[in-house]
């Protein structure tokens, strides 16, 4: 049995779990997620806990239930705390500014790379070199940060480029190093 796939989820207040079949939809104070659970797994609501579990011992069936189950889990937690993901700039010149809901980053490009938020995506800016990217969706706040360190990647001889908050970036000795 799955050891994280056969814990049951506890329901905090103020969240309401539908499970309507295959759909599980999370509604809470920050706001509503839904997901649609793989077809061998069975998702239950009894005394305000969710529980999963899964018909066999199949390799489908052990691979999907404790995934569904985080997923479930990250749904609740993003509906009621959401989910921050924090970014560094780093280097001469580099900086970046919220025009409106955009950011806006000079990165040594000849132009200034405006990003748009999707929907359900905030961006915050601390100084001119620290952003954090908040939401209440986990896949998608991951994403959006990935895609914005995807811009200009750290670099190996400098460190240069966005870096996620606390990543700590391998340098390299370069040609003048002996």
């Amino acid at each position: 049995m799955s050891r994280i796939g056969r814990l049951p989820i506890q329901i905090p207040a103020g969240v309401t779990v539908a499970i309507d079949g295959q759909n599980v939809a999370v509604k809470g104070p920050k706001g509503e997620l839904s997901l649609v659970v793989a077809n061998p797994i069975e998702v239950a609501l009894e005394e305000n806990q969710v529980l999963v579990t899964r018909p066999n011992d199949e390799r489908d069936s052990r691979s999907l239930h404790g995934l569904t189950r985080t997923l479930i889990a990250n749904q609740i937690i993003g509906v009621t705390d959401g989910y921050t993901k924090g970014l560094e700039v780093v280097g001469t010149g580099y900086r970046v500014a919220l025009k409106g809901a955009n950011l806006e980053f000079a990165l040594g490009f000849s132009h200034p790379v405006v990003v748009e938020p999707p929907a359900g995506i905030s961006f915050t800016v601390e100084g001119n070199n620290k952003v954090t990217v908040a939401g209440i969706d986990k896949q998608a706040v991951g994403e959006v940060a990935a895609n914005i360190r995807k811009i200009r990647k750290p670099e190996p001889y400098k460190g240069k480029g966005v870096r996620y908050a606390g990543e700590i970036v391998r340098r390299k000795a370069g040609k003048a190093g002996k």
